[in-house]
């Protein structure tokens, strides 16, 4: 169970980079650690930077696939991204926090990307 669950999530993942850069992004990184913190997705397109997390369900009955990203989950985020930020500080004139869903639909997965989906401040 645990190993198709991660199979999910990667699969997941990788439909969410697909889309970025179908979007025009470029994948500056992909479950990276910082300040403590798994950032699934930083992408770049010009001067902003896209701190992304992705949410892979197989089904709703757990609710949307973004409602798992409380404010607990923004907060650590936004942490992450801050420490990743202090050592990269010329990264970015402008950043941003995005949640991409992909929801299992047959053999492949309906993406959501949801821009702007929560800022720094909560």
């Amino acid at each position: 169970m645990q190993s198709s669950r991660l199979a999910l999530g990667a699969a997941g993942e990788a439909r969410a980079v697909q889309h970025l850069c179908r979007s025009g992004f470029r994948i500056v990184a992909r479950n990276l650690r910082s300040g403590g913190v798994e950032i699934d997705v930083i992408a770049a397109r010009g001067s902003l930077v896209v701190f992304v997390e992705v949410k892979t369900r197989r089904s709703r009955r757990a609710g949307l696939p973004e409602e798992a990203v409380d404010a607990r989950k923004q907060a650590r985020l936004v942490a992450g991204a801050a420490a990743w930020l202090r050592e990269h500080p010329r990264a970015a004139a402008r950043i941003r926090f995005d949640v991409i869903t992909c929801e299992a639909n047959g053999d492949g997965f309906l993406v959501r990307h949801l821009e702007g989906a929560f800022d720094a401040n909560g």
